[in-house]
């Protein structure tokens, strides 16, 4: 008999992944490694929706760090005219303009008190199903039963 070959099976490299894609996306260009942008490059000649996307992300960041109250209705008014339901969403800001233009325009946030109830959250959820019955009854030595049955210890036996 024959020995039996073996097939050799080229494996094609796996394509970059979405979180690694909206990494790179979100990422500042210039913090963007050579191998990095080169794949990025590549995926975006691939997807001339994802094209669009880094667009109107780049032109968005823009006008956060800018504080630019303008701009932000322009950018949600072209966002609107393209067909890209993702950023659909993002545009349905001018449902509650009048919150997010401040919220742009000025430095004053809300994340202390968004990072404490976060926390709460975080104890409250750690704590769910822990409450059981011995924890929410009194003590033992609390009920007014126990101190009725207690008797004071014989007087040689005190400390002192």
């Amino acid at each position: 008999m024959r020995p039996r070959r073996r097939r050799i099976h080229v494996v094609a490299p796996t394509p970059p992944g979405v979180r690694q894609v909206t990494g790179w996306m979100m990422r500042h260009p210039d913090h963007l490694g050579d191998e990095e942008r080169r794949q990025f490059i590549a995926v975006l000649a691939q997807c001339p929706e994802l094209t669009v996307i880094h667009r109107h992300v780049g032109t968005l960041v823009k006008i956060l760090t800018t504080r630019s109250r303008q701009h932000l209705k322009d950018w949600v008014t072209a966002t609107r005219a393209e067909d890209l339901p993702g950023l659909h969403t993002l545009a349905g800001l001018e449902k509650d303009s009048d919150a997010v233009v401040q919220g742009v325009t000025t430095c004053w946030n809300s994340g202390p008190v968004e990072g404490r109830v976060n926390h709460i959250k975080m104890i409250k959820r750690q704590m769910f199903g822990r409450a059981k019955l011995p924890l929410l009854s009194p003590p033992p030595e609390a009920s007014p039963a126990h101190r009725r049955s207690r008797q004071p210890p014989p007087p040689g036996l005190t400390r002192p």
